[in-house]
């Protein structure tokens, strides 16, 4: 273990406060009675060396939850996304340790692959369940408020609630090592009271008593109860059941709590096939399926994670993207010669899926206003093989309108939405939305709709979509859109995707209970000539 901090440890900073909406804070210390160990590492810094001050090494603290409790800290605090954090966290245990380290003020054990993968199941867990967890916590926390409490304990007592009632961990080990966490990362009190809650909670769960809320009572009370029993905000429960019915609201919100299933795209353009993207997952014995929809697609439930680490995703041989995307490129039907706009372009997968189309012959143009998303978008076109068709522009859609050399054969624009149609894979989402950011959103998709109908040929496609299962900010946009530009009508999607994606409208929606998709919405728009 001391040669591997010696190599990799980072210069260390001081342990810091842990955040908290009280001023009276603790700083985070390490209690003298735990085993740990003061290493000190040397460094090379211009030609000289230099002693580092000593680090804490706790060997009796669980490294996945220490590092779950941070990540969930960084999540909640920093604003940082679910999925972003998982991506970046694959296969990288010391980089993980270097974040407790910084926040906690002491590292543990290495992380295993083992570690890494249940950090992972941990951290998004605890997300969906949030508001479910919380009812728990608050029920068994009689005398305080949650919402005053410490965000280190808060999160520590999420993680320990989750593993105990959703992942079915033995007891003991769970109680005795969250407890130990909230110790040495708090203070000998905070692991007491996490000892007394979760030793309740252990109880209940054996006996059959958890403390949960009967769905009776009029809408907004039955409205309540759903949204703690899965676990998402009232106003998504409400609207669902508008449009939904009860029903199929449960069904969804069940979905949206399960363990996302992925898809991997081969990338043609490289000269890479399914056939061979098969090959590699049987060698690497990744469990898969074919896509039932699209020729390029493969299925993969588990092993992701090992999937990255084989390269094949930086050697550009594949690339992450739901079949749902995959289906609204099949409606924009790119073809050989023809000019692309793609409105709202970044991260890209839809551009590179629609340059993978055109065979060398014609231009996508990515718009996106986000100068970051879109250098990525770049360098991942170059490892693609398709540059030579993408042209990147950095701007406002909706400020491109008089550009007559933007004017093309077909318009993408895969609009900014609530994302309520990809809530499996983005377990942080829902409570980053608001009812109020509908009205806004609305407004947006309606500006950018009618800059994107301004840069399409006379006789050209515009394609509108989404990755949300609102309708009012899928068909209600349509229709308003056709209201402020008769010049424009449907052509219904019947001949691009197969018939079960098709409403009655003719658009095309991919419903995440009955295609085990992405919710996804795109309609296509022609232009009178």
């Amino acid at each position: 273990m001391a040669q591997v901090l010696y190599m990799a440890l980072p210069v260390p900073a001081k342990p810091r406060k842990a955040a908290s909406s009280s001023s009276s804070s603790k700083p985070l210390k390490l209690p003298r009675r735990n085993r740990s160990t003061n290493i000190s590492i040397p460094t090379v810094k211009g030609s000289g060396r230099r002693l580092l001050k000593p680090q804490k090494l706790n060997l009796e603290v669980s490294p996945h939850r220490a590092v779950s409790a941070v990540r969930l800290m960084r999540i909640e605090l920093g604003g940082a996304f679910a999925d972003l954090l998982n991506e970046k966290g694959k296969g990288s245990g010391e980089n993980e340790m270097g974040y407790v380290q910084r926040t906690l003020g002491f590292r543990t054990r290495e992380l295993s692959h083992h570690d890494l993968r249940l950090v992972t199941d941990i951290v998004g867990g605890t997300i969906r369940w949030r508001r479910y967890l919380d009812h728990l916590i608050n029920s068994l926390c009689h005398d305080k408020d949650i919402s005053s409490m410490e965000p280190l304990l808060l999160q520590i007592l999420r993680i320990g609630f989750y593993e105990v009632v959703k992942l079915d961990m033995p007891p003991y080990a769970v109680v005795d090592e969250n407890v130990e966490l909230a110790k040495v990362a708090l203070r000998p009190g905070a692991g007491n009271m996490v000892n007394g809650i979760l030793r309740k909670l252990v109880a209940l769960k054996e006996n059959g008593t958890l403390p949960l809320p009967k769905v009776e009572g009029d809408d907004r009370a039955q409205a309540r109860a759903l949204a703690t029993l899965h676990s998402h905000p009232v106003w998504m429960v409400r609207r669902w059941t508008k449009y939904l019915g009860q029903e199929e609201a449960i069904k969804l919100m069940i979905w949206n709590n399960s363990e996302p299933s992925f898809s991997l795209r081969a990338n043609r353009a490289s000269g890479f096939s399914r056939d061979d993207l098969v090959a590699q997952l049987n060698a690497l014995k990744v469990p898969h399926k074919l896509s039932l929809y699209l020729d390029e697609f493969v299925r993969v439930k588990t092993g992701l994670q090992i999937v990255i680490h084989a390269g094949l995703l930086k050697k550009g041989l594949c690339s992450v993207q739901d079949e749902s995307a995959g289906l609204v490129v099949s409606v924009v039907d790119p073809q050989p010669g023809e000019t692309i706009v793609d409105g709202c372009a970044a991260p890209g997968g839809k551009t590179l899926y629609m340059a993978s189309h055109l065979s060398g012959q014609g231009k996508v143009f990515a718009v996106d206003v986000n100068s970051g998303r879109l250098r990525i978008l770049k360098e991942t076109a170059k490892l693609h093989q398709v540059d030579g068709v993408i042209t990147a522009i950095h701007a406002d859609l909706r400020t491109l309108t008089d550009n007559e050399q933007l004017k093309s054969d077909k318009v993408l624009l895969d609009a900014p939405c609530s994302g309520l149609g990809v809530l499996s894979k983005r377990a942080d989402l829902r409570w980053n939305r608001a009812l109020k950011d509908m009205e806004e959103l609305k407004k947006l998709q309606d500006e950018l709709l009618d800059a994107a109908s301004k840069l399409v040929k006379p006789g050209g496609v515009l394609v509108y979509s989404t990755c949300s299962i609102d309708p009012e900010e899928n068909d209600d946009r349509v229709a308003a859109f056709l209201v402020r530009h008769p010049d424009f009508r449907i052509d219904p999607v019947d001949r691009y995707v197969p018939p079960d994606f098709v409403t009655s409208s003719g658009f095309f929606f991919s419903n995440p209970v009955k295609h085990s998709l992405d919710g996804s919405f795109a309609a296509r728009l022609v232009r009178d000539s």
